[in-house]
């Protein structure tokens, strides 16, 4: 069992490529679902996963609807801006999926809407029109998830 990351129809190849390192370090399992904004053949994704990428498994998916028929009795939690419970409030198991959406406009509302309850956000300023960067965001929530599971398989 291990921890996953998902990026729905992420945009920015060198933020994949961060969260592909950060998965591959922590032993967890990320998942991209199409359509990406990028080529995986892309040098700058690439680039930012450096060596790593023999290390992190990936598996894609076509659309949201694929993943979860897939994994249909997991615990998925889905981080947003809007969400209704901080990222600490939340108990995370060994195979929790962590869902995070596009930089450009975050989750999709279809995605959102019926699982207002599972949301998780990071405390930000009230009046900032911005968020945390994408790759930043991952490593915030991955790391308190793996803290809650007393690291697992780390050092």
């Amino acid at each position: 069992m291990a921890l996953n990351i998902v990026l729905v129809e992420p945009e920015i190849p060198q933020n994949t490529g961060n969260i592909a390192r950060t998965c591959a370090l922590t032993n967890t399992i990320l998942h991209l679902v199409k359509p990406l904004g990028f080529s995986v053949e892309d040098k700058y994704l690439k680039r930012a996963g450096l060596d790593y990428w023999h290390l992190v498994e990936i598996n894609y998916y076509e659309n949201f609807k694929e993943l979860i028929e897939k994994y249909p009795d997991k615990s998925f939690f889905y981080a947003t801006t809007k969400g209704k419970n901080i990222y600490t409030n939340i108990e995370f198991t060994r195979d929790s999926f962590i869902v995070f959406g596009k930089e450009t406009k975050g989750l999709p509302d279809n995605i959102l809407d019926n699982n207002w309850d599972k949301t998780i956000k990071i405390p930000m300023k009230k009046q900032s029109k911005r968020s945390l960067n994408l790759a930043n965001s991952v490593n915030i929530i991955l790391f308190e998830a793996l803290r809650q599971l007393n690291f697992p398989y780390l050092e």
